[in-house]
C-alpha cells in the first residue's frame, strides 16, 4: 500500500470512532434533557409579572444571585444567556429564559409566565394583545440555524 492510501484509511478510521463517541454522547444527553425537563415541569408555576427588560448578557453580569454564578460550569460563565428582569409581586428579579421563546417575550407588558425557580419556560399575554414580531428577514448563523430546527422538531412531536 501507498503512504498515501494508509494515511487515508488512518483518518477513515479516526473519524468513523469519533463520530460513534458522538453519537452515544448525544444519545446520553438527550435522556439526561428528558430527565430535567421532567422534574422542571413538576416544580413550574404559573407567575404573573411586569417585564421591565431583556437582554443576552453574560452571567456574571445578569444580576442573578451569586450561588448560581457559583454552581455554573467555568465553560458556561461566558456565554451570553437570555435574561429577563421582571418585577414579581413587590419584588424586581432576574431570570433566565428559554431561548425559544426570548423573542416572544413582550417588554414593558404584563403577562402570566411558566416559572420553574429561576427558569422562565412559557409566556402568555395577560393585558391586551401581544404583538408577535414576524421577522420577514431570516437570521443568519448556527445558533439560529440550531433554533430554527429545534422549533421544527418540536412541532413534530
Amino acid at each position: 500500500m501507498s503512504t498515501f492510501g494508509i494515511v487515508m484509511l488512518i483518518i477513515t478510521i479516526v473519524l468513523i470512532a469519533a463520530i460513534v463517541v458522538l453519537y452515544f454522547l448525544g444519545k446520553k444527553a438527550e435522556k439526561r434533557k428528558a430527565e430535567q425537563d421532567q422534574q422542571m415541569a413538576a416544580i413550574a408555576q404559573q407567575v404573573s409579572m411586569l417585564i421591565i427588560d431583556k437582554k443576552r448578557m453574560k452571567l456574571k453580569d445578569s444580576g442573578l444571585p451569586e450561588a448560581v454564578i457559583a454552581q455554573t460550569p467555568w465553560y458556561a460563565k461566558g456565554q451570553k444567556l437570555p435574561i429577563v428582569k421582571a418585577k414579581v409581586g413587590p419584588q424586581m428579579m432576574s431570570l433566565i429564559c428559554d431561548a425559544a421563546i426570548f423573542d416572544e417575550i413582550p417588554v414593558k407588558k404584563e403577562v402570566k409566565a411558566t416559572v420553574s425557580g429561576l427558569y422562565i419556560t412559557k409566556v402568555k399575554g395577560l393585558h391586551g394583545k401581544t404583538v408577535k414580531t414576524d421577522d420577514t428577514k431570516k437570521k443568519k448563523g448556527l445558533r439560529a440555524w440550531a433554533l430554527r430546527k429545534q422549533k421544527e422538531l418540536n412541532q413534530n412531536k
